[in-house]
């Protein structure tokens, strides 16, 4: 051990600038775990906001949670998804609950959208609002500044800055016209509350009217005697729920069951923010698996920064190994060097984490990332992670020394003074990754959704690894073939030809970083852009409508039919978006999908939206009945007349008919059902008018004509001229897109000290050799075009390679998803490849401008 040491402290004082690219390697691995794994524990420990029911001790509500098993190798598999839908409970609930002991006061909670009528809104002033009753105030507790509660049907409290308009609507005293649910009512503002500036406060049997559900309920709010415990008194409530077999409202799947939830603490949030835990959950899976590919592409750059850091020093440590040392001590000497070098840092690393962790929120936050209400928080010891992630780096970094010391350290003696070609179990090792990832393409082909992309995320991976591991053969072939263009570049380009031809070796380490690069930003970007880019081309084919119309709180009751009366009109469609879920077993382990579908009305469907219909009749389509997408139906081995079974958003299940299948699904969805089914399922009104209506004209009419009398009849609708596309987005897309940039941002970090380290060690290494280049003859300029031409076939081989390995995967995946070819916008190609040159230039010729300038060699 005493060896090991001495050796370590002096190679660590004489290599100092070998290890200092290591160094950076190690400290961006430190910095983006910590950052990682500051916001997967912030996300663990998330939980959505209190506001609402700050003032309830406990709440009772719908079970937001649907759950699907399946047999998965002989053993039963369990898996669940959150809604995104209000489940709700019935009104019998809030008896059980009040007759508990111990409980003060139970308050009924309902809540419903709530529009400004009479006049058209405008984009910054949108007259939306939400409707609750005034007694659910008090669970928050929002107090009235001015005025009193509401009494009568027709008064109402608003809050204290501003009412749905923004316009003075807050003055006791105004008349306000209110549209719920399609209809339109006047009511007298008769006080003014604290509270978001959105909502607006009823009597609670007008409430309850207006909710469109009178016998069910969104929550109930409770409110413990002095004395009696949140604890306690949930236990008491979930006892007397059960007692009396209170249960959701509404049909569930087997062995989904829909059982009442009494919340406290924390958790009383779920109640009021849906979208919140569902998002929690796919920013854990996301970041894991951010997590998990920033470790296995530290590993790789790190390994490979520390191999080229050793094969600098062969000679030195075959030396040693000649005169006695031991494959033992050689190890622990490479060991020590780097466990020191990987210590310091992670700790600097360690330090950057916070920061780049806030950036990360920022980010989130700034794309939408995030559903309002969801709270990341960080406990005190939990900000402790970075330490934690820093004896990781340290851990990656001992691997990656065991791995480059490896051929050294167990040479013989008489072998250690000279390189050795890599071994055929090297090359049988790649062949056999590069088969896998072949594999993995494959799955990727055959499936789809999240399945396809992960498959091919994997393929990616894999074959990033084989042409590592491959890197000396590729590099050797990619050199013959540039060998003849590059003699016709004079003699600089013959020198460059000789060199690369005798160096492929060394080459294959600075183009394994670039291949990375490459194919890990090709797969990211280009996945979700050939999505992006299908889904609009398919949006833009959909679309046949020439105007659309909508309104805040729903368009008025009637406002279809008198749309369809307006001269000029040819055909209507009123449009809900919406969610469902698909529960199926995915290669042999249960799977919830959720999808985005559209509720449509079906007459003259296809004059105002072209699904693309491939069989049936899209005009059959009524409640009990959905239509699916081609690949979709394919995948399921249904056509029209069979039968699918769906979850909706509230966790309902339904067995609808299919009357008709069509291929553009990719901007559509892939279900189409009936508006009216689609509504009963959202947390919206059940009544007329809560979509928005595509309009078609007749060919001969006046558009502007047509728009003028659409205002006209339907009050208080905005009316567009230009109808934005349709197209069904997944809720995640937001983070997914943000997860890729930080993908793409950590492994274009890496690439970049990796290409600028390895080349500038391969060119400090050459020093010599163009001292005797110059000695012989060459000149300078003959010398710098060879540097260039070189460092230009590096570039271009990794390119070229790392494109290849990026399109197997990426081919196989738009293939199975959008029918269509790989699509990267020209501007994120432009980005890589000008990040790559612009690396490789700078850690080619920087290095040796010393050793060429002047009359003689330095």
């Amino acid at each position: 051990m005493k060896v090991a040491a001495l050796l370590a402290t002096r190679a660590t004082r004489a290599h100092r600038k070998a290890w200092t690219a290591v160094f950076a390697a190690l400290t961006l691995t430190s910095l983006l775990l910590g950052a990682f794994g500051l916001t997967l524990v912030s996300a663990w420990s998330a939980h959505p906001r209190v506001e609402r029911y700050a003032g309830a001790d406990l709440v009772v509500a719908g079970d937001q949670t649907t759950r699907f098993s399946a047999a998965s190798l002989g053993e039963r598999e369990t898996v669940s998804a959150g809604l995104t839908e209000r489940v709700r409970i019935p009104r019998t609930a809030l008896t059980v609950v009040r007759g508990v002991p111990g409980v003060r006061a139970a308050v009924a909670d309902v809540e419903f959208p709530v529009g400004l009528a009479g006049s058209a809104a405008t984009e910054s002033a949108t007259g939306s609002a939400t409707g609750r009753p005034w007694e659910a105030a008090r669970l928050a507790p929002y107090a009235l500044r001015t005025g009193r509660a509401p009494q009568r049907a027709d008064e109402v409290v608003v809050a204290g800055g501003g009412g749905p308009e923004r316009g003075g609507a807050d003055r006791v005293g105004q008349r306000l016209t209110l549209r719920v649910g399609g209809h339109d009512t006047a009511y007298t503002v008769v006080g003014v509350a604290d509270g978001p500036r959105t909502a607006v406060w009823f009597t609670d049997a007008e409430a309850r009217r207006l909710s469109g559900h009178p016998e069910a309920l969104d929550a109930i709010g409770v409110v413990a005697e002095s004395g009696t415990g949140a604890g306690e008194l949930a236990g008491r409530v979930r006892k007397a729920l059960d007692t009396a077999g209170v249960t959701d409202v509404g049909h569930r799947a087997d062995g989904d069951p829909a059982t009442v939830r009494v919340l406290t603490g924390d958790d009383r949030g779920e109640a009021e923010f849906l979208a919140a835990a569902p998002a929690r959950g796919e920013l854990l899976a996301a970041l894991g698996s951010v997590a998990g590919a920033v470790v296995l592409v530290s590993l790789l750059v790190v390994s490979s920064t520390i191999v080229q850091a050793l094969r600098q020093r062969s000679h030195e440590l075959g030396l040693l190994r000649a005169v006695g040392a031991t494959p033992g001590q050689l190890r622990a000497a490479v060991g020590r060097e780097v466990g020191r070098v990987a210590a310091w840092a992670a700790l600097v690393g360690a330090a950057g984490a916070a920061p780049a962790y806030l950036g990360l929120r920022a980010l989130l936050d700034a794309r939408g990332a995030l559903p309002t209400g969801l709270e990341l928080t960080l406990l005190p010891p939990l900000w402790l992670t970075p330490l934690v992630t820093a004896a990781v780096t340290v851990l990656v970094a001992q691997v990656a020394a065991l791995i480059g010391g490896a051929r050294t350290a167990t040479a013989r003696p008489a072998e250690a003074l000279r390189e050795r070609a890599p071994g055929r179990g090297r090359g049988i090792t790649g062949l056999v990754l590069l088969g896998v990832g072949a594999s993995a393409a494959g799955t990727a082909a055959l499936q789809r959704g999240a399945t396809a992309a992960a498959a091919a995320g994997a393929a990616a991976v894999t074959m990033v690894i084989a042409c590592a591991v491959l890197g000396p053969w590729i590099a050797e072939g990619a050199m013959r073939l540039l060998g003849a263009p590059l003699r016709l570049f004079g003699p600089g380009g013959r020198l460059a030809a000789a060199n690369c031809a005798a160096s492929a070796h060394r080459l294959g380490a600075a183009i394994t970083p670039i291949v990375l690069v490459t194919a890990f930003a090709g797969v990211q970007l280009s996945g979700g852009a050939t999505l992006t880019h299908a889904g609009d081309a398919q949006a833009r084919q959909v679309l046949r409508a020439d105007l659309a119309v909508h309104a805040d709180g729903g368009l008025p009751a009637g406002a279809v039919e008198r749309i369809r009366e307006v001269p000029g009109v040819r055909a209507v469609t009123e449009i809900v978006p919406g969610t469902v879920l698909l529960a199926r077993s995915q290669l042999g382990a249960p799977e919830l999908e959720r999808l985005p579908v559209f509720g449509v009305t079906p007459e003259r469907l296809t004059s105002t939206l072209d699904p693309g219909p491939r069989s049936g009749d899209l005009t059959r389509l009524r409640p009990g009945t959905v239509a699916v997408g081609a690949d979709r139906a394919d995948s399921l081995g249904v056509r029209p007349g069979s039968t699918v079974t769906l979850r909706f958003g509230d966790g309902q299940e339904a067995r609808l008919r299919v009357v008709a299948t069509y291929q553009r699904s990719i901007a559509l969805g892939d279900f189409l059902l009936s508006r009216d089914d689609l509504l009963r399922h959202t947390s919206l009104p059940t009544a007329s008018g809560a979509g928005r209506v595509l309009v078609a004209t007749a060919p001969d009419a006046d558009r502007k004509a047509v728009t003028n009398a659409l205002a006209r009849a339907v009050p208080g609708a905005r009316v567009e001229p230009d109808p934005a596309p349709v197209r069904g987005e997944a809720a995640e897309q937001a983070l997914a897109e943000v997860v890729s940039v930080a993908v793409v941002g950590a492994v274009g970090g890496f690439t970049v000290i990796a290409v600028l380290s390895t080349l500038a060690l391969i060119a400090t290494g050459r020093r010599p050799e163009l001292r005797l280049l110059r000695l012989a003859g060459a000149g300078r300029g003959q010398l710098r075009r060879m540097l260039r031409l070189e460092a230009a076939a590096t570039v271009v081989t990794g390119l070229v390679v790392g494109a290849a390995v990026a399109s197997v995967p990426l081919l196989a995946f738009s293939t199975a998803t959008t029918g269509t070819l790989p699509y990267l916008p020209p501007a994120q190609a432009a980005v890589i490849v000008s990040v790559v040159v612009a690396t490789a230039a700078a850690g080619s010729l920087p290095p040796v401008w010393g050793t060429l300038r002047g009359r003689y060699p330095r």
